[in-house]
């Protein structure tokens, strides 16, 4: 786990969680350079997980497999305005619009816990609806907070647990392995 050294500068008051996948190119490369955008756009990086390699999930599964990763951030912005955010750094990175859904990716950057916020809208829902149902999702959040819990109390190492139950012995293509570290010391 990767602490930022900035953190202390600045405490803006929400814990946000956010999820970060590549499969194309320098998938490493790509997780490194969209932290350190959001950086630049005022976010607060406390933690960097791990870089987790799974399978491709969805409709699409001929494709390269994606690094995926987890970082916990301080932010005073509302949802809408840091989905925003997320959004112009994937474009930045050449982050393809209009693709049909699990298509493969430069980057792609969700917004999965905002404190204990819950917030639905045309554009958003919070906690992000796959937090419990991805392997790719719970393994990096967990690593960064094992106690971490949803706003209606469910607890994430129990949605991991139920969900290696439930992939026991399936061919859901949800195998994971940590692969290394994202940010380099």
């Amino acid at each position: 786990m990767h602490r930022s050294r900035f953190s202390a500068v600045v405490s803006p008051d929400r814990v946000v969680y956010l999820g970060l996948g590549s499969n194309v190119g320098d998938r490493t490369g790509y997780l490194r350079e969209a932290i350190r955008r959001l950086e630049e756009k005022g976010l607060v990086l406390e933690a960097v997980s791990s870089a987790w390699e799974t399978e491709p999930v969805g409709e699409i599964l001929d494709q390269p497999d994606f690094l995926n990763a987890a970082i916990r951030v301080r932010s005073d912005l509302e949802p809408e305005a840091l989905l925003d955010v997320l959004k112009a750094v994937e474009a930045e990175l050449g982050r393809e619009t209009g693709l049909p859904r699990h298509s493969p990716r430069v980057i792609d950057i969700d917004l999965l816990l905002m404190g204990d916020l819950e917030y639905e809208s045309e554009r958003l829902r919070l906690p992000h609806q796959e937090t419990t149902s991805r392997r790719f999702v719970l393994a990096p959040l967990l690593e960064l907070d094992p106690g971490l819990s949803l706003p209606d109390g469910t607890r994430l190492a129990d949605a991991m647990s139920r969900l290696e139950t439930e992939l026991e012995g399936t061919a859901e293509g949800q195998d994971i392995r940590r692969a290394g570290p994202v940010m380099r010391d």
